[in-house]
């Protein structure tokens, strides 16, 4: 569908590879206790290739999820917020008030679940493919001014990633193993130095994004076929403290919890859209703690804002490509076929 350029737009998808440039009746006024935000960018997620491919799995506003953009407007009832003021996409804090806050489990707080994946009944009516978007303003967060916009725009993968490691907890001078170069996995990786991990080796099949991790210092970098054999080199046959999975293939998660050593930790960042099988007894037998994550809190934002804004990750390295909204269709087959060079491609609505 086309749609003229002077009117505002979102992207949304309607169906299995189907993608439509929609026209918007003109937001010019937010909610009470919201904001209206104009994109500047909003990052390509692997989440934004299966929701393409699927046609159906994803509420609208997770479509363009990973959004950077300046505050147009701001409701009567918004306090600390301001015209002019640049934010990411975010969630609010812990709610207080659902069943895990009052049992003391905010971080597990049902409301910024409930956002995280974009089915809270405030949920903005679309994503971040889009000229402009009306949200609440718990959901918006400031961007520190030594930021620029494109590392504002990979502000949320670094969250996710930040939320990963930093609940495994795991001890100082681990040796790591991070399944995966791709953005989730080059992040994991400098979240997991910045966590104190002693030595990290990170796998990955594809050479270019080999080499993308070891410009980022990792030098331990090897293709999976190589791996059991670097593992077993540097641990002494032992097997990694913890593993890093983020490459999100079913068929990887038994051979992930292998290399792992007895007592050490899987960390599970990819989310594989098909059955896994596993061997339970294994799993049990050699005590593995397994720890599942998705999404975020707010602290966790504000945390990887401060790594960014610190210049302890590097996320700009990241980007590889700029597009209009024009080109979103074509950029998600490009990356659903396994092909492309690209690492993090941004979208510019203005463009």
């Amino acid at each position: 569908m086309s749609v003229s350029r002077s009117g505002q737009r979102y992207a949304r998808v309607a169906g299995p590879r189907e993608l439509e440039l929609v026209p918007e009746d003109a937001l010019d006024e937010p909610a009470a206790d919201g904001v209206l935000v104009d994109i500047t960018y909003c990052g390509i997620c692997g989440t934004d290739v299966h929701g393409y491919t699927d046609g159906h799995m994803l509420p609208p506003a997770v479509f363009g999820h990973e959004w950077t953009g300046t505050v147009r407007a701001v409701g009567p009832e918004v306090t600390g917020l301001t015209a002019g003021l640049r934010v990411v996409g975010a969630v609010g804090p812990a709610c207080g008030r659902c069943r895990q806050c009052a049992a003391g489990h905010a971080r597990q707080c049902e409301t910024v679940f409930a956002e995280a994946n974009g089915v809270d009944p405030a949920a903005p009516a679309h994503g971040g493919f889009a000229d402009r978007v009306r949200v609440s303003a718990r959901r918006v967060v400031p961007v520190p001014e030594n930021l620029s916009d494109v590392e504002a725009a990979l502000v949320e993968p670094a969250t996710v990633t930040f939320h990963a490691v930093r609940r495994t907890a795991m001890e100082f001078g681990s040796l790591v193993v991070v399944q995966g170069a791709g953005p989730i996995g080059l992040l994991t990786a400098q979240h997991a130095r910045n966590a104190g991990a002693g030595q990290i080796v990170v796998s990955e099949p594809s050479p270019a994004r080999r080499a993308a991790a070891e410009r980022l210092g990792f030098s331990g970098t090897v293709a999976p076929e190589d791996l059991p054999t670097a593992l077993a080199d540097v641990s002494g046959g032992l097997g990694a403290d913890v593993v890093f999975e983020c490459a999100g293939v079913a068929s990887l998660l038994q051979p992930s919890a292998e290399l792992v050593r007895r007592g050490g930790v899987l960390a599970l960042l990819g989310y594989p859209l098909t059955e896994s099988r596993v061997s339970y007894g294994d799993w049990q037998s050699r005590e593995l703690t397994v720890v599942g994550s998705l999404a975020y809190n707010h602290e966790d934002f504000l945390g990887a804002m401060r790594a960014v804004a610190e210049r302890r990750i590097d996320v700009a390295a990241l980007h590889t490509g700029t597009i209009g909204l024009s080109g979103l269709g074509d950029m998600l087959e490009e990356l659903d076929s396994g092909r492309s060079a690209q690492a993090k491609v941004l979208v510019d609505p203005r463009s």
